[in-house]
């Protein structure tokens, strides 16, 4: 097994794309890349703790490769925003690749240059990808926030406008 850490905006639309393929051990809300130990949920909104939202993956890459984690990962997020993601604003709700090995690093910027050069998006590819750093879970109640309120992530993701962008961009939806 193998670990893959990415920061796409708001945790809880980034669960279940990758919760669904096979190889897919196991889909973590969390919060990464800070300098508070043990940071809370209000504690990362306020943006004082330097967090980003994340989730970190569990798979086994035999079945599912980071490759297709990466190219996955493309397709939940507007790789041209530096600013957060969708409805979301400010630090926690950045994007970035945390590679957790030097091959990790390489397959990501491999893949992050694939997807400037492809012409796809005018604007450059904000993405991040930075040296993964202390993992913390988030409450239990963000896990898998889309079984325990599906209602509620429906509305949210469209709201947002992921589902819009997904849609127009990559003929997909979370």
């Amino acid at each position: 097994m193998a670990l893959a850490t990415f920061a796409g905006g708001c945790f809880w639309c980034m669960v279940k794309p990758f919760d669904q393929q096979e190889g897919i051990e196991s889909v973590i809300s969390g919060y990464t890349g800070g300098h508070t130990e043990n940071p809370t949920y209000e504690e990362v909104c306020s943006e004082t703790t330097g967090h980003f939202e994340a989730v970190q993956i569990t798979f086994d890459p035999a079945i599912y490769s980071y490759e297709k984690l990466v190219d996955l990962y493309w397709t939940l997020i507007d790789p041209t925003d530096a600013g957060g993601q969708f409805y979301d604003r400010g630090q926690s709700y950045m994007t970035a690749i945390f590679y957790h090995d030097e091959d990790q690093r390489n397959k990501a910027e491999a893949s992050k240059k694939a997807l400037q050069e492809s012409g796809k998006f005018k604007a450059p590819i904000a993405v991040q990808i930075l040296p993964a750093t202390t993992f913390y879970p988030a409450e239990t109640y963000h896990q898998h926030y889309y079984k325990k309120n599906p209602a509620h992530y429906e509305r949210y993701s469209i709201g947002s406008g992921r589902v819009t962008f997904q849609q127009q961009h990559w003929g997909t939806k979370s």
